[in-house]
């Protein structure tokens, strides 16, 4: 049976937790994976993912570590969280989720670091993206219409992010984890990249995921 609560090791960490999945909320409507055990919660939403077998839109996960209660382990998918009476704890909705994203999961291990990204680089392709997305979405577009806009924008592999698709760049951005200037370490793990911020990482899968095979650093000087 679903626990109704959310332990989390302290106010802060319950704070931060609520605040990523009122994000993911807005991103989406695929729910946030919860993973839990020995006092670390990973927190995992998809900013892209690709619809059926044929779709060759690439994976894109927003993820976030917190402290947890030592005692929680869980592995599930839900809607959303809410706030409780107790400042630590968060409420859990009466069913979980089962989207096809979060049967991908990346590797916990054998990352090899092959570049780095600028923050302001992440956050300048962003905008130009999110800009791309409002000029090419045709006038009371419906919600097919806006998804296959949002594909085809969000997962175009990137010269300036060294290959990776520009929802690496929506994914940052829309989570929260561009603060400041920050050079940001990029990892690989066969097809999977991982782009590592103080705030969060923002992984990624798929046919746009290439090159960044040395190290450099991009955006303005």
């Amino acid at each position: 049976m679903m626990s109704e609560r959310l332990i989390l090791a302290d106010a802060d960490s319950a704070r931060d937790a609520l605040t990523f999945s009122g994000r993911a909320t807005r991103v989406g409507d695929e729910g946030v994976r919860l993973q839990a055990r020995g006092g670390v919660l990973a927190m995992t939403a998809a900013a892209l993912a690709p619809q059926g077998l044929l779709d060759r839109t690439p994976t894109v996960l927003a993820m976030r570590v917190l402290r947890a209660d030592p005692e929680l382990e869980c592995d599930l998918v839900i809607g959303e969280l809410t706030e409780t009476p107790d400042a630590d704890q968060l409420g859990l909705p009466a069913q979980s989720l089962a989207p096809a994203w979060a049967g991908v999961a990346p590797p916990r291990s054998g990352w090899e670091r092959t570049g780095e990204l600028s923050a302001a680089t992440l956050a300048s392709r962003a905008q130009w993206g999110i800009a791309a997305v409002a000029h090419q979405v045709p006038t009371d577009a419906g919600e097919d219409a806006v998804r296959v806009v949002r594909g085809s924008v969000w997962g175009q592999p990137d010269d300036d992010l060294g290959g990776l698709p520009l929802g690496v760049a929506f994914a940052a951005l829309s989570f929260g984890f561009i603060a400041g200037e920050e050079q940001a370490p990029v990892f690989t793990n066969g097809r999977w990249t991982r782009v590592s911020l103080t705030r969060g990482h923002v992984l990624s899968r798929g046919p746009a995921v290439t090159g960044l095979t040395s190290v450099r650093s991009t955006g303005a000087a």
